[in-house]
């Protein structure tokens, strides 16, 4: 991978220590993880590691602890989850430093995994503190970076260890690298991006960014009202945000300065009531009845988005077209993620995926698997797809 170094120039690990900081902040519920797919994306880097003779051991951080440690976010229960994933032993030392680490780590044989506890159980893991950094590094030999998902934060495990250690990116680091590549790095034209969800004002940074470089901008969900209310469309009583109007106007703007073609809703999915099975109609954006609400984009735009994705070569997706979440205002997104998964099926477009409720309309959609690629990195995604530098990465540039 141009730029990085991976695994590939790490040369012999055989009885090194090698920190490897991963993504285990996975949804649990009732003391087990309900959804190992974190884990299943940092297992190829932990048994390369591992059938080499390194001494893997895991630094990660759970949830977000206030005031030092705090049991409900140990990550001793995930280490359990860890190793049915590996399918071999994982360890837990109660501590990421100092003695119990040290002692854990210095029982440790060629070839087995250690997960030293929360990070975050020390406020110097978020402040980058050199000296935390220095406790963390004592441990180890070699750093590896597997976690995407942190490497917008300039954390001590993210971005500190990497001045100390040689470091280098791990598998799942360097699959999620390749497909930003691919996607809007030094993308095969043309590139089509479609952005959804509620708000306008959680991706102003995002839409000002890809106007400047994707040929065709689709708006969907909740944002696309905001666009369209500036317009002067009456929507009704839909979801938007009326301030945000002259940043609406401005982005249009950008875009046809850019020669990005701004796609919004020709026709929308109405109900009176939020709520599944409500009765519902297709009309004109133009002709939403003061009482209903725009819950989907209609049959009309979804044609339009299929045609804009059958000419391109590259899509990248964030965020759903419509409330997904309840039938039928699910169509839409089901509709295009289809058809997308279908040309990348194909062989004919590079489809990347990101963002917390994209990988579930994705799921919903029963496609995930067949895109490209699709990112379960959240805040590091939306942050690379602003265009904003990300310190986890920049760190690892060789």
């Amino acid at each position: 991978m141009a730029g990085f170094k991976t695994l590939d120039d790490i040369g012999t690990v055989m009885g090194k220590r090698v920190l490897v900081r991963v993504d285990l902040n996975v949804p649990m519920a009732d003391g087990k993880v309900t959804d190992a797919t974190r884990i299943e994306r940092i297992a190829p880097t932990i048994e390369e590691l591992s059938k080499k003779g390194a001494k893997v051991i895991l630094l990660a951080h759970f949830g977000r602890p206030k005031e030092g440690p705090a049991p409900e976010l140990s990550l001793e229960p995930i280490a359990k989850a860890t190793a049915e994933v590996l399918g071999r032993p994982v360890s837990f030392a109660a501590d990421c430093i100092g003695e119990k680490a040290a002692a854990a780590v210095g029982a440790m044989k060629d070839g087995e995994v250690l997960l030293l506890e929360n990070t975050r159980f020390y406020k110097a893991e978020e402040k980058n503190d050199p000296d935390f950094t220095r406790k963390l590094a004592a441990n180890g030999d070699l750093y590896v970076n597997d976690a995407f998902s942190a490497a917008h934060r300039a954390h001590a495990s993210t971005e500190g260890l990497a001045h100390i250690l040689p470091a280098f990116a791990g598998r799942s680091m360097e699959a999620e690298l390749d497909a930003l590549e691919k996607g809007l790095g030094d993308p095969v034209k043309p590139v089509i991006a479609i952005v959804g969800g509620a708000k306008v004002s959680t991706k102003i940074d995002l839409l000002m960014n890809l106007v400047k470089k994707v040929d065709a901008l689709v708006i969907g969900g909740g944002m696309a009202n905001t666009f369209m209310a500036a317009r002067g469309t009456n929507i009704g009583k839909s979801l938007a945000e009326h301030d945000l109007a002259q940043t609406a106007k401005q982005i249009m703007i950008e875009a046809a300065e850019a020669g990005c073609a701004l796609i919004l809703p020709s026709d929308g999915v109405i109900a009176r009531e939020f709520k599944a099975g409500a009765a519902n109609e297709t009309v004109p954006v133009n002709a939403v009845p003061a009482d209903a609400m725009i819950l989907d984009v209609g049959p009309q735009t979804v044609d339009t988005i299929t045609q804009w994705i059958d000419r391109a070569a590259t899509l990248v997706w964030n965020g759903p077209l419509g409330a997904f979440e309840i039938e039928p205002f699910d169509r839409a997104t089901v509709t295009a993620a289809r058809h997308a998964a279908e040309r990348t099926k194909a062989g004919k477009l590079v489809s990347v995926a990101g963002g917390g409720d994209t990988v579930a309309a994705l799921n919903h959609a029963g496609v995930a698997d067949d895109f490209t690629y699709v990112s379960t990195a959240g805040g590091a995604f939306l942050e690379w797809m602003e265009g904003k530098p990300l310190p986890g990465v920049d760190v690892l540039k060789a």
